[in-house]
């Protein structure tokens, strides 16, 4: 006596639930997945181009009451805004901080700017860069 078998002829009767369910699942999460980097990608962008201002410390000096700072700041030509820079002592004390402004019409601006200390500074520190707006 033989067992008849309680399965479908394979491919005659086209999908099963299972791989209609299954084929679903991947178009929803390929779709999702395409909409999470799209917004991880918008923030980015923002993020790094929305600033409009950005600056570096090229060098510094410290003296007993200042820091010469050389900042160079990178923006828009029309964008004015201002940098903030710190300077710590060697126990890591603040000693001096201040908001510099750079509102020429240059894309490309070096420029030396002394801070003031309460006592020797060590470092010099570019906190960050923030357009007006």
């Amino acid at each position: 006596m033989s067992t008849a078998s309680t399965q479908l002829p394979e491919g005659r009767y086209g999908r099963s639930a299972d791989e209609r369910a299954d084929r679903k699942l991947r178009i929803v999460g390929a779709v999702l997945g395409a909409v999470l980097l799209a917004l991880v990608g918008w923030f980015g962008y923002h993020y790094v181009a929305g600033s409009g201002i950005s600056g570096q410390v090229i060098t510094f000096s410290a003296s007993d009451d200042a820091v010469r700072v050389h900042l160079e700041v990178h923006k828009d030509a029309d964008v004015h805004g201002y940098c903030t820079v710190r300077s710590q002592s060697a126990d890591g004390t603040e000693v001096g901080r201040a908001d510099f402004r750079f509102d020429q019409d240059a894309s490309r601006v070096d420029k030396v700017v002394t801070l003031r200390t309460t006592s020797r500074g060590s470092t010099a520190e570019l906190l960050g860069c923030h357009a007006d707006g």
